[in-house]
């Protein structure tokens, strides 16, 4: 009897947790608590300090509410623990039980409040899929890094040795040539530099504009191909897992043509005769 009523609890909370109302409850009230965050970084707002605090402990009794039903909804609850997303909620809920009165552990709570915004990228199915592709597209962006940082190295050295004696402040040693460079990657007032070295070495645009054209055209185009190829990867996987989308059709026509193949090599081996068969 027990056992019937726990089950017909965990269905109740189940529902709870796959209602599209509750889910967006829960985003709004995410996207209060990071609203009320940012609004105690004002000076304004100190007079409403009490309210906020108040407003802070309600966002928390709500979290606090929110991943007990997620715990509860689960058959068995190490199932809970087994995804990322969810422990990943469950440490940032915990962590916002630190009281804010304590002067010790005061900075600590606030900053780990900052991280309920987080938890967006944990409700939102999209925000897993961008998060994820950046994640698996780190290790290959990784190693165009390694090639821009060994181009950021030549060119800050040959920069270093050519044009220190023009203005030591932008090249007095390769450490700050690459500054340099990397301000000149970012087009931020990159020109005043140039033509600073091109009144005593006319030639030194050369210089400029082949490295703007490894930085900005090649790096940042490989870059970019990185991240779109992981990309369309998660999509498709997220597409194959919702049972939705173009992958989604091909994989069920490949299934519906395997389970057809597998019917006909039944049907073939049933009708063989004894003598047909090898």
């Amino acid at each position: 009897m027990e056992q019937a009523e726990y089950r017909a609890w965990q269905v109740k909370f189940e529902r709870i947790r796959s209602n599209k109302v509750f889910e967006t409850i829960v985003i709004a009230i995410i996207i209060f608590s990071a609203l009320v965050i940012g609004a105690k970084t004002y000076e304004e707002t100190t007079r409403f300090s009490q309210i906020m605090d108040w407003l802070d402990y309600a966002v928390t009794i709500f979290f606090v509410i929110e991943i007990a039903i997620r715990m509860a909804a689960e058959p068995r609850l190490k199932n809970f623990f087994k995804s990322g997303w969810n422990l990943f909620d469950f440490i940032i809920v915990v962590a916002s039980l630190i009281p804010l009165d304590s002067a010790e552990s005061v900075l600590l709570a606030r900053l780990l409040r900052v991280f309920r915004v987080l938890r967006l990228v944990s409700i939102v199915p999209e925000l897993r899929v961008l998060l994820s592709a950046f994640l698996k597209a780190l290790p290959k962006m990784a190693y165009v890094a390694l090639f821009m940082f060994i181009i950021f190295y030549i060119y800050g050295a040959a920069g270093s040795l050519i044009f220190r004696e023009i203005n030591p402040f932008y090249w007095e040693n390769v450490a700050v040539a690459m500054l340099t460079l990397f301000r000149i990657a970012t087009f931020e007032s990159w020109t005043s530099i140039m033509y600073e070295t091109m009144e005593v070495y006319p030639w030194s645009w050369m210089y400029y504009v082949s490295f703007i054209f490894f930085s900005a055209f090649i790096f940042l185009n490989m870059m970019i191909g990185i991240v779109l190829d992981v990309m369309q990867k998660e999509s498709t996987a997220f597409d194959l897992e919702q049972g939705v989308g173009e992958a989604a059709d091909i994989q069920h026509l490949r299934d519906e043509v395997r389970a057809m193949h597998d019917k006909l090599d039944h049907i073939y081996q049933a009708v063989q005769t004894p003598k047909e068969r090898p």
